[in-house]
């Protein structure tokens, strides 16, 4: 089985790092030439895909693959791999399944309340609303070629590297205080293992919330990865009056408590990492922030 991925980043890396070889080939877009011949490897081929350079050789592998995960965001224009290979991913004979990581900010703000994939999507964020608009992109070319598409809505992604822990560390981590402010969380490893669930499960495709079991108050989670680093916690500090990005301040925009039932319903999917506690506790233990 085939597999092209558009956008190697974060989370199709850490999916092609435990589940690669499962695949006869792995294909997978960057965005220079310098970062392919960086990556290129047994067992994985990377590609340039960008608005500079498209790789000759892509074509190629959309006809080839049987199944597409795309990983690349919404740019000015919309989604790019629609834009530039929509028709010729309509086309593709081979191909048995795409699935597309998007983000639980489609939901938009919802006041704390528990919310699941049936809720109504009213996005905020121009961002989301570009989430929104890629989703049904492709929900309508899958249709028409009568593939079947998972779409995975991703909460905040953490994991080796980008978690809070490392904050600390680098001494960027605060404790911003918003009453009432809760996220979900989602450990990288149980996002490569919710795609590979998708495309082993064999079921005719739908939309998930790929998240942890407790939406908790940011500041609980910096608390906790102080706790286990054994150091004091950054000063509580009032989110209505601390110094932030425009997008750093549009997060908190938004509160709601995001389910991850479907998933595990109908995927009979266990998360390896339930809460925040568990997920920063393996991350420590394999030597983050330390």
């Amino acid at each position: 089985m085939n597999i092209l991925i558009f956008g190697l980043g974060f989370s199709s890396a850490a999916f092609v790092a435990r589940h690669g070889g499962a695949f006869s080939n792995v294909t997978g877009t960057v965005r220079s030439a310098e970062k392919a011949a960086r990556l290129r490897q047994p067992g994985l081929t990377p590609l340039v895909f960008s608005d500079a350079q498209v790789d000759v050789d892509l074509p190629r592998a959309i006809a080839q693959a049987d199944v597409i995960l795309l990983s690349v965001p919404p740019d000015a224009q919309g989604d790019p791999v629609l834009r530039v290979f929509g028709e010729k991913i309509a086309a593709a004979q081979a191909l048995s399944r795409i699935v597309y990581l998007s983000t639980v900010g489609v939901y938009g703000d919802h006041a704390g309340a528990w919310i699941e994939e049936d809720t109504p999507v009213r996005p905020v964020a121009e961002r989301s609303h570009a989430r929104l608009v890629a989703e049904q992109g492709w929900q309508r070319l899958a249709e028409a070629a009568g593939v079947p598409l998972d779409i995975l809505r991703l909460s905040g992604i953490y994991g080796p590297g980008r978690n809070a822990l490392v904050a600390l560390r680098q001494g960027t981590a605060k404790r911003l205080i918003k009453p009432g402010q809760v996220f979900n969380r989602i450990h990288v490893e149980d996002i490569a293992d919710a795609i590979y669930a998708c495309i082993a499960g064999g079921l005719p495709g739908a939309i998930y919330n790929v998240t942890d079991d407790e939406p908790a108050p940011p500041q609980d989670v910096v608390a906790f990865a102080a706790e286990l680093l054994g150091v004091p916690p950054p000063p509580e500090t009032d989110f209505a009056t601390a110094q932030l990005s425009p997008m750093a301040r549009s997060f908190y925009g938004e509160n709601k408590r995001v389910s991850n039932a479907r998933i595990k319903r109908d995927l009979g999917f266990v998360f390896a990492h339930k809460t925040y506690r568990e997920g920063l506790r393996a991350l420590h233990a394999a030597g983050e922030g330390l």
